[in-house]
C-alpha cells in the first residue's frame, strides 16, 4: 500500500484514532481536571454537530477532543489535512512551500501558510540538553542567509541574518540558533550553554571560539582561509558534516520558500534540524519522521495577534 493510501490520510475517525493512540498512549486524559477514569465516547453526529473524537469527563463534566492543547486547537481544517500536510513537510528534504500546500490539500494559502508555521513550531523539540556529554565531537560553525528587515544592503555581512549552528557527529542531531550580533561574548554564552564541557569541539579558524574553545575537554581548528579543510587523526578534525547541513538549509531557503522574515527564521531553523536530525541516513524513514513530528504537537499552539506571532 502506497503511504498516502493509508486510511488515516483520507478517513477522518482513522485520523483521530491515530492522534489520539500517539497523544494519549494510556487513554484519554481531560485536559480541564486531568481525569482518565471516567472518560466516555460521544458517537459523531453531523446533523446535531457532534464532533469527531468528542469525549466527555465524568468528573468535571467538560467535553473536550484529543485536538485542545495541540497545534491542532481551533483548527476547522480535518485532521486527516493536517495529517497529510506533517507528512508532506517532514517527508521533503528541502521543505515544502505552503503555495504547494495550498495546492495539494485544496486549502487557501492563508491557512497553508498558518497550517505551515504551527507545523515548525511541532518539529521544534525544545531540547535544552547539552551536545557531547559523553565525550563526542561537537562541530560548531555559523551562517549567514538572506537580509534583515529595515537593513539596506551593502559589503560585508551586517545586512545578513546570522545563524549558530552545532552538530553531535556521533548521534547526528543538530541544533541551531539565531545570533544577534557575532560577538564573542555573544558566541561563547550559546556555545557554553549548548555543549558540555566534556566535549571534542570542532571549529573553523574564527577567533571568537579561541577563548571559549580552552573551556572545552578538546578543541581543534581547520583554517578554511589557507585551504586547510579537514586533518586526518582521531577524531577526524573538520567542520564538512555541519557545513553540509547548512547547504541542505541554504538550498531550500532559496529553492522552495525564497523568502522569510527574520521574526519568523527561528521556526525554519527548527523545521531543517528536525528533518537532518531524523534523517534517512539515521535509520529514520518518512513514516516515523511524520510520527515523531506528531508527538510534538501537544502544548505549542501558535497564534497571530496583531501581526505578531505568540506560541503557547
Amino acid at each position: 500500500m502506497s503511504v498516502l493510501a493509508r486510511p488515516y490520510f483520507h478517513d477522518e475517525q482513522a485520523a483521530f484514532d491515530l492522534v489520539e493512540a500517539t497523544i494519549w498512549p494510556n487513554g484519554p486524559v481531560c485536559p480541564k481536571c486531568g481525569g482518565f477514569e471516567r472518560i466516555t465516547a460521544i458517537k459523531p453526529n453531523p446533523e446535531k454537530r457532534v464532533r469527531f473524537g468528542l469525549k466527555k469527563c465524568g468528573q468535571c463534566k467538560s467535553q473536550f477532543t484529543v485536538r485542545m492543547g495541540t497545534i491542532f486547537e481551533e483548527s476547522k481544517l480535518p485532521l486527516t489535512k493536517w495529517l497529510q500536510a506533517i507528512f508532506l513537510m517532514t517527508a521533503s528534504k528541502k521543505g515544502v512551500s505552503s503555495h504547494q500546500l495550498h495546492r495539494t490539500l485544496e486549502i487557501t494559502y492563508k491557512t497553508a501558510w498558518f497550517l505551515s508555521h504551527r507545523i515548525r513550531e511541532a518539529m521544534r523539540s525544545g531540547e535544552l540538553a547539552p551536545f557531547g556529554s559523553d565525550g563526542g565531537v561537537v562541530e560548531v560553525d555559523e551562517t549567514f542567509i538572506g537580509i534583515r528587515k529595515g537593513v539596506t544592503p551593502k559589503q560585508g555581512i551586517g545586512h545578513k541574518m546570522k545563524v549558530l549552528s552545532l552538530l553531535e557527529r556521533n548521534t547526528g542531531a543538530k541544533r541551531s540558533m539565531v545570533l544577534d550580533d557575532m560577538k564573542p561574548a555573544t558566541i561563547a554564552a550559546l556555545v557554553s550553554a549548548n555543549v558540555a564541557h566534556e566535549a571534542h569541539l570542532m571549529t573553523d579558524q574564527a577567533d571568537h571560539y579561541v577563548r571559549v574553545g580552552k573551556t572545552f575537554a578538546a578543541h581543534e581548528s581547520t583554517n578554511h582561509s589557507k585551504g586547510e579543510y579537514v586533518r586526518y587523526s582521531t577524531p577526524v578534525i573538520h567542520t564538512n558534516t555541519i557545513e553540509g547541513s547548512f547547504s541542505i538549509f541554504k538550498r531550500g531557503m532559496k529553492g522552495v520558500y525564497q523568502h522569510c522574515g527574520e521574526q519568523h527564521l527561528h521556526r525554519y531553523l527548527a523545521e531543517f534540524d528536525f528533518r537532518y536530525s531524523n534523517r534517512a541516513a539515521l535509520g529514520v524513514d518518512d513514516t516515523a519522521r511524520a510520527m515523531t513530528a506528531l508527538q510534538g504537537v501537544v502544548g505549542k499552539r501558535l497564534t497571530y495577534r496583531g501581526g505578531t506571532d505568540t506560541a503557547h
